[in-house]
């Protein structure tokens, strides 16, 4: 059976000054209509304990653009607006269903510029993109080709916070399909910090560390920015200039996160990776800052969504798991195993790296979890909106040898 996958492939564009002005008021009223209906469905429940859903702040919607106050509404696309109160019923679809906080109202200094079209708000002919409300299409760079034949079902439109601008198209890309099986290869990955990942076979990635090498390039422009008056042309300026070290930083990360699941996923049939809590890691001061620049949780989503593209398999073993203390040659556990001991020796006499050892243990772990099935529940939603299997092990006891 072929299945085919939705993908989006985004492109840089340079609008005109038309453009930009009809986009950054479709941004603005994008905020707006999210946060009406935010504010009725809150005051729906509280007040009446009602719960009103999409059609009804659909129909509000027709309502707000018949007023004086918020005619302006009707000066945009009418389908990013639509597609805003469909967001918001997804958010409270994610918090009903315990996936997700409440919904929050849409910062205009903070919440990510975009608006969202559909096909009946936009035409794609001849490689050029023409949205609703504009004469001319857009100036995109197309930085790699669109798979051949495809036709966007979707156009989101972004601005981040260094003033670039952004298109995403999402369409259906025939060209991803499973890989040929990777001969039984499988792996154990262990994350750290000293290096970014330590496979099962002995291999260690170093961590780029990205942001560290632009700290004190981001340190300074930080100063001078604290440095000028709220809301003059300079702090503008100057918050841009922060603003741009920092997208520096993501895009170089995730780059290189990008190159990396990629090989392990073509490589591999399995892997094998720990459930780590990073949201609790973070609250470590000292630490806090690295394991943000690693960018684990970012590197496992990629890890998750390429898998379900190319056939293969991604288990997770429970954050529990003694796998740095457990020898993965006798199976002897440790009673202790400070984080600054990088290498041990077991009552053996085997001598383990730290991080290699823990690959080893993560990858036996595995292996008997996706031989007997025990401990399969339900993961977080995938970018691609399908919700994932995650299997993991319950607290292992002593004693998981070698594969």
């Amino acid at each position: 059976m072929t299945t085919h996958v939705k993908r989006a492939y985004k492109y840089r564009f340079y609008p005109t000054d038309a453009q930009a002005a009809e986009l950054s008021r479709t941004f603005g009223c994008v905020r707006k209509v999210y946060n009406l209906a935010l504010q009725a469905r809150t005051e729906a429940w509280v007040l009446r304990q009602e719960r009103i859903h999409y059609n009804a702040t659909s129909a509000m919607l027709t309502a707000w653009k018949k007023t004086e106050e918020l005619a302006y509404l009707g000066d945009v696309s009418s389908v990013p607006l639509q597609q805003a109160l469909r967001h918001l019923q997804t958010a409270f679809t994610h918090f009903f269903g315990k996936r997700a906080k409440y919904p929050r109202f849409k910062s205009k200094r903070k919440s990510r510029k975009s608006a969202e079209y559909t096909t009946s708000a936009f035409r794609f002919r001849d490689g050029k993109l023409t949205l609703a409300k504009m004469a001319e299409p857009l100036d995109i760079v197309w930085s790699r080709p669109l798979p051949e034949g495809a036709q966007p079902s979707t156009v989101t439109v972004s601005r981040d916070a260094a003033g670039r601008w952004f298109v995403s198209m999402l369409v259906e890309d025939q060209t991803v399909k499973p890989l040929s099986a990777a001969a039984g290869a499988v792996v154990g990955v262990d994350a750290g910090l000293d290096h970014l990942l330590t496979l099962s076979t002995g291999e260690k990635v170093a961590n780029p560390r990205h942001e560290r090498r632009d700290r004190a390039r981001l340190a300074r422009a930080q100063r001078e920015l604290s440095r000028k008056v709220k809301g003059s042309a300079n702090r503008a300026k100057a918050r841009l200039k922060v603003a741009r070290i920092h997208t520096r930083i993501a895009d170089r990360r995730r780059d290189g996160l990008h190159k990396l699941t990629t090989r392990l996923v073509r490589e591999n049939q399995t892997i094998v990776i720990e459930d780590l809590t990073v949201r609790n890691l973070l609250k470590n001061g000292r630490l806090a800052r690295a394991i943000s620049d690693a960018s684990w949780t970012e590197l496992r989503s990629m890890l998750e969504y390429k898998d379900q593209w190319y056939g293969r398999e991604v288990i997770a073993v429970d954050r529990w798991f003694p796998s740095s203390k457990l020898c993965s040659n006798c199976g002897t556990l440790q009673s202790e195993m400070p984080l600054h001991v990088r290498t041990w020796t077991c009552d053996c006499g085997t001598t383990h790296d730290r991080d290699v050892n823990a690959a080893k243990n993560l990858l036996a772990a595995g292996l008997a979890v996706s031989a007997c099935g025990a401990g399969v529940r339900p993961q977080r939603s995938t970018p691609g909106g399908q919700l994932a299997v995650k299997q993991e092990t319950q607290r292992a006891p002593a004693g998981i040898s070698r594969p």
